[in-house]
């Protein structure tokens, strides 16, 4: 790889201010630099035209940053500030670490939904504390390049998870629109408050709650075009900054109505203002008269302690893939960076953070050109903390609300089950299982009970392999021929075994069998054992059995457990060679 010389001389540089003296890198360790610090590789290629571009993209996604961070730190039961803290540490961070342009890390709503029982057990700081232990977690696992065991959650689980969060979350909006107090613990507790407590709802919240929604499927859906003509690009800028323009407006009209003394709907209340407090996370929690050390919290988490980061890392990688465009995604290096951004976050009272589609999708709209916009945001994100808190304060709930249903109902896949029927319709039961789990007994909970139903079924499934049993006519002789459509573990070859003998036990001929061994790769040595039993059962029976076309890897491993078996491997273009006196030494390995 050509590393331009300015990045050459900026690394060297900055290793001369810190170490002193002249030093020279290896180019090994340019690449590692560049690699796990991307802001080397792209800062000294920057223009002002790039600035120009995310300038634009920042001040945006700000638009939307801002009411969001709001939103969800109410979500999780928080102070106002936290989410705004989140989203602008980690804009910061991952302008350092990041590889991904697009990505925007801050609070989510699935990480809010995660946050919230606990923040109602056990108070504010153990929102922080979450953050501190996902961040140490996440970076752990993109030190040891660990992302490979990401692949054991299957797109059904993810899916089914994602629509249960929307639904629950939406649901535990669904008291704020109407004008109710209080919050619920679950999706069923929301359904109930609601049915019990109807006649408490309030017309004003939940008019304004309702125009609200209206407004924001309207501005969505607004024609605007980014390269278009002067109005379409206005139509453009305010269908993204749609939760911005509804939240302002709900303000003003919130402010205009309480200086007169009229007070028709709630409001957010007080916002503590001020620059992020900077100081160490929580290392003890103390509640209701009680201090819980850091044992304890770990005991009280319980499952969230990886469930998550867990989630977090998905979430992110998976959003970093969609708008990569081609480009390769260091899914290490961004779980570097996502957790880089929790443990800093957590110095400055953050909420747990992640990638979040919508900010990334406005931001990839906007034409963001480096990872330089997410500085521009944080930076109106800061701006906001500083100056406009005692202005959110007169934010109303039934608005927030609205903000926070819409975005769960365009986060909702319905389509994901028309997909799955058409593709392969047991997938649906790893996703309704989740989906189901996860709205009665929790996210958390949910999320396991899918893994675990999708490794049964993967454990089913390679437990019991597609296999070829077919009689076929060889040069006049009959043969079982007999084809593995995939490689054998230990327990697929007990059901080869017993498919075999049961076809051959139902007749009375004594036919040659074939087992022909293209597809499978590798074997272990219960695989052998079985296979050798295979031959001494067919031996009784006066039946030949061969193993036509196996790899050399698998022929040793099975060599090697019985070395009767050497006789019975042949190598040859086809069948009929076999009996033909045509075919290739069992000794002479496959090439």
């Amino acid at each position: 790889m050509n590393i331009p010389e300015k990045v050459n001389n900026l690394i060297r540089l900055s290793l001369r201010n810190f170490f002193g003296g002249n030093v020279t890198l290896r180019p090994d360790l340019k690449q590692l630099l560049l690699r796990r610090i991307p802001i080397l590789a792209w800062l000294p290629l920057y223009s002002w035209s790039k600035l120009l571009q995310d300038i634009l993209a920042g001040l945006t996604v700000g638009l939307t940053a801002i009411p969001q961070g709001i939103a969800y730190a109410i979500v999780a039961g928080l102070p106002a500030q936290y989410g705004l803290y989140s989203s602008f540490m980690g804009c910061f961070v991952y302008l350092v670490f990041g590889s991904c342009k697009d990505i925007t890390v801050g609070p989510t709503a699935i990480m809010a939904l995660l946050s919230q029982q606990h923040v109602i057990r056990l108070g504010e700081d153990i929102a922080v504390f979450i953050c501190f232990l996902s961040g140490c977690v996440i970076l752990v696992m993109g030190l040891l390049h660990l992302g490979f065991l990401l692949e054991f959650v299957s797109m059904p689980v993810i899916a089914g998870f994602t629509n249960a969060a929307a639904i629950i979350i939406a649901t535990s909006q669904l008291g704020t629109l109407l004008g109710l107090n209080g919050r619920s613990d679950s999706f069923i507790d929301a359904i109930v408050k609601v049915v019990n407590h109807i006649d408490m709802i309030t017309f004003w919240d939940t008019l304004l709650g309702v125009c609200s929604m209206i407004v924001l499927v309207c501005l969505k859906k607004l024609p605007g075009k980014k390269c278009g003509t002067a109005f379409q690009k206005f139509l453009w800028v305010v269908s993204l900054a749609r939760n911005a323009v509804v939240v302002i407006v709900g303000i003003i009209l919130s402010y205009s109505l309480f200086s007169y003394g009229i007070k028709p709907f709630k409001i957010t209340g007080n916002i503590t203002e001020g620059l992020p407090p900077v100081g160490p996370p929580p290392f003890s929690i103390v509640t209701r008269n009680y201090t819980y050390n850091f044992v304890e919290v770990i005991n009280e988490l319980g499952s969230t302690t990886l469930s998550v980061p867990l989630i977090a890392i998905l979430e992110s990688i998976a959003i970093s893939k969609a708008f990569a465009r081609g480009k390769t995604v260091d899914a290490n290096q961004e779980m570097l960076a996502l957790g880089l951004c929790n443990i800093f976050g957590s110095f400055v009272r953050s909420m747990p953070a992640t990638g979040s589609f919508t900010r990334t999708a406005v931001n990839n709209a906007s034409g963001v050109k480096t990872p330089m916009g997410g500085v521009i945001t944080g930076c109106l994100v800061l701006l906001a903390c500083g100056l406009l808190t005692s202005t959110f304060e007169f934010i109303p709930k039934a608005t927030l609300a609205a903000v926070i249903i819409v975005a769960m109902y365009y986060m909702f896949e319905l389509h994901i089950f028309n997909v799955l029927w058409r593709t392969k319709k047991i997938d649906l039961i790893p996703l309704t299982v989740t989906l189901l789990s996860c709205l009665v007994i929790g996210p958390e909970y949910g999320m396991i009970a899918g893994i675990v139903v999708n490794l049964i079924l993967l454990l089913y499934f390679a437990a019991r392999p597609g296999l070829l049993i077919e009689e076929r006519v060889v040069d006049g002789l009959t043969i079982l021929f007999v084809s593995p459509k995939q490689s054998l573990s230990y327990p697929a070859a007990e059901y080869l075994r017993e498919r075999v003998m049961s076809w051959c036990g139902g007749r009375a001929e004594t036919i040659p069998v074939v087992v022909e061994g293209r597809h499978v790769l590798r074997i272990d040595a219960t695989v052998a054992k079985n296979l050798a039993l295979l031959l001494t059962d067919l031996q009784a029976r006066d039946q030949k059995l061969v193993f036509w076309n196996w790899c050399e890897e698998a022929r040793r491993t099975l060599i090697s457990y019985d070395v009767s078996l050497t006789m019975s491997f042949r190598t040859s273009g086809s069948i009929a060679q076999i009996f033909s006196g045509r075919i290739a030494s069992p000794h002479v390995p496959r090439e």
